[in-house]
């Protein structure tokens, strides 16, 4: 496979800008070209045994350590959950469970986490995912019973005001508040973009029971994520509950096809726009969704419109300053909440059921199968990261500003 070819035909039409801001990204660890070629990770999974006849669930698609978060849901609670549905698709629930477990294997060679302990959580994680499907309840993720990284980030988000968010993400221009556009989180639209937002979101407030509460006061290209970097993003800063200090931030997102798309085995249902797969799984999958979440059009192509969501409140592994005990506590945490996503959603328009998954968790000679088979991902992944790194240090992925040695 020629890797960087492949890498190139499927970021073909991206933002330039943001797309070597990617390519940057990737270049910087093996976890991050991780994140960055979803689509080369399925081209590479088995196609058969276990990849193959695994029970059939609504999954994430893209799941990895950083794609689980806290946030604000539509309730104004806070939850900890999976936060990322980019490439989520109808598969076997083995495709959810090989990325993530490959990302702790991959995360852990980036970090100061040991080879033996890395093997140890990902097999907690696969332990853990098959106990609570065992359970066959789908619960969430509780503050007051949080543990380790996940009580952390909870309680700092449960007592963030939404000025002090704003603070960090806004300025001020004499009385008027606008987004901050640093080139690292916001780069500066066009006019034909900030025109564009502008008037689809003057149509969107016409229908809402509230259209202040969405009158636009700024735009910006949201720079976020790592794979979906270069995909049409803005951050856009409204009214809301008043200016100053009530003004709400919103992530306007387009909605491509899965990276998955083309290797699932199985139909999938005929969504109207890919931003209805999107929300839709969303929905399903989490016990309660994100602010505004909702498909939208603008100008006929799909986006996904919610609440803008801080990348600062995601996990990171870090054995230096985080106990043994902390990772363990987290990693079984991330397992349950995908298995609780897996049966909430379970019976769905093809979908296995509740008792199909009970019982797949029953079973023990699928997850070392399932083990061994990451390893052996995890190893392709750092082959094919050293391939990307030395064509983007020969300049192959840019006009010319590329570096060497971007990787510390």
């Amino acid at each position: 496979m020629d890797v960087v070819r492949r890498i190139q035909a499927f970021n073909h039409g991206r933002d330039p800008e943001r797309l070597r801001l990617k390519y940057r990204a990737m270049r910087a660890t093996a976890f991050a070209f991780l994140r960055g070629s979803c689509h080369l990770f399925y081209d590479r999974l088995p196609h058969g045994g276990l990849f193959k006849s695994a029970p059939l669930v609504w999954c994430c698609g893209d799941l990895h350590l950083e794609n689980f978060g806290s946030f604000k849901a539509d309730n104004r609670l806070v939850y900890f959950d999976i936060n990322d549905f980019d490439e989520s698709a109808m598969a076997p629930t083995t495709w959810d469970l090989a990325r993530m477990a490959t990302s702790l294997r991959v995360a852990a060679d980036n970090s100061t986490i040991r080879e033996s302990d890395a093997d140890g959580l990902c097999e907690l994680f696969v332990e853990s995912y098959a106990a609570a499907l065992c359970l066959g309840k789908a619960y969430w993720v509780e503050r007051d019973t949080a543990e380790g990284l996940v009580r952390l980030l909870l309680d700092r988000l449960r007592t963030r005001g939404r000025t002090d968010f704003l603070n960090t993400r806004t300025h001020f221009k004499g009385k008027k508040r606008l987004l901050r556009v640093d080139g690292t989180k916001a780069l500066p639209p066009s006019e034909g973009q900030r025109a564009a937002v502008i008037d689809f979101m003057t149509a969107f407030a016409r229908a809402q029971p509230r259209p202040a509460f969405y009158r636009v006061l700024d735009v910006a290209r949201r720079v976020a994520g790592t794979g979906s970097l270069g995909v049409e993003r803005y951050a856009i800063l409204v009214e809301g509950k008043g200016s100053p200090d009530g003004n709400y931030l919103l992530d306007l997102k387009q909605a491509l096809p899965s990276a998955l798309a083309l290797r699932l085995p199985m139909p999938q249902p005929l969504w109207p726009t890919e931003a209805h797969r999107v929300v839709t799984i969303q929905r399903r999958l989490q016990a309660v969704s994100p602010a505004f979440l909702q498909p939208v059009l603008m100008a006929e192509v799909a986006y996904v419109l919610r609440a803008l969501q801080p990348l600062e409140d995601r996990v990171t592994l870090n054995a230096a300053t985080q106990s043994q005990l902390s990772l363990e506590q987290t990693i079984r945490t991330m397992a349950r909440i995908v298995a609780w996503a897996h049966l909430r959603s379970s019976g769905r328009e093809g979908s296995a059921t509740a008792d199909e998954l009970i019982d797949y968790g029953q079973r023990s000679k699928w997850r070392r199968k399932l083990l061994d088979a990451c390893s052996a991902c995890a190893s392709q992944v750092v082959l094919d990261a050293a391939a990307f790194d030395e064509a983007y240090d020969d300049g192959v992925f840019d006009d010319g500003s590329a570096r060497k040695g971007a990787r510390g």
